[in-house]
């Protein structure tokens, strides 16, 4: 399932893919995974992501139940 979540928070902060992975310390290629729902990343990737975006893991990592 694609992380629409992840993708739109990046965008409210004005960051592309690229600058979002080299705060993070990864690849844009593993953002742009994580975003298409192609890559499930570990928990420690999960939270830099979180912390350099001001969002918690329900925000951006939970799914909602249906």
């Amino acid at each position: 399932m694609k992380n629409l979540k992840l993708k739109s928070a990046r965008a409210e902060m004005d960051l592309s893919q690229e600058e979002l992975a080299k705060r993070v310390g990864v690849s844009r290629q593993t953002i742009g995974l994580i975003e298409l729902g192609k890559y499930n990343p570990s928990l420690s990737l999960c939270l830099a992501i979180c912390k350099t975006l001001s969002r918690t893991l329900d925000d951006l990592f939970w799914e909602e139940e249906r």
